[in-house]
């Protein structure tokens, strides 16, 4: 069943890009913006997460914390971070546990070939943990801007 707004946000404990274990239910008491994307260093999945870093400072002002979530590596992650100066956690998932809790593994297509991936998706989660904003099939010019606004409107 998919989510929705009101729904309980599925919790993980998955490793960060420094290795160590990141666990939403840890995070209660504060706003996060947790976005899922396809592969890091890709061009529209740098500039999401270069969008969320330009906006890093304005949100935590706001007490929101900001997730990355991908298939990729620790490693890959690690490096990402570094070469674009990224601010807040990547997570690996690997094995997919929050990419099917959340429900954005799905069927996709590229030039006439399908294959499964994640579809680019934000979820915005309020301070008890229940989800207040969900953004699936996300495009990223003006994506920043949409989060924003609705943490705005809590």
């Amino acid at each position: 069943m998919a989510l929705k707004e009101g729904d309980k946000a599925p919790d993980f404990t998955l490793p960060g890009d420094d290795g160590k274990p990141l666990s939403l239910k840890k995070l209660r008491g504060k706003k996060i913006v947790l976005y899922f994307y396809p592969k890091d260093d890709t061009p529209g999945c740098t500039k999401e997460a270069c969008g969320f870093r330009d906006s890093y400072a304005a949100l935590k002002r706001k007490k929101v914390e900001v997730i990355g979530v991908s298939k990729d590596s620790v490693e890959r992650h690690a490096r990402f971070k570094e070469k674009y100066d990224l601010p807040f956690p990547l997570v690996s998932d690997e094995g997919g546990e929050a990419i099917q809790a959340y429900g954005v593994w799905k069927k996709k297509s590229l030039y006439g070939r399908s294959f499964m991936g994640i579809e680019r998706s934000t979820f915005l989660i309020d301070e008890k943990g229940v989800l207040r904003g969900i953004w699936r099939k996300v495009k990223v010019g003006g994506h920043v801007e949409e989060v924003e606004a609705a943490i705005k409107a809590l």
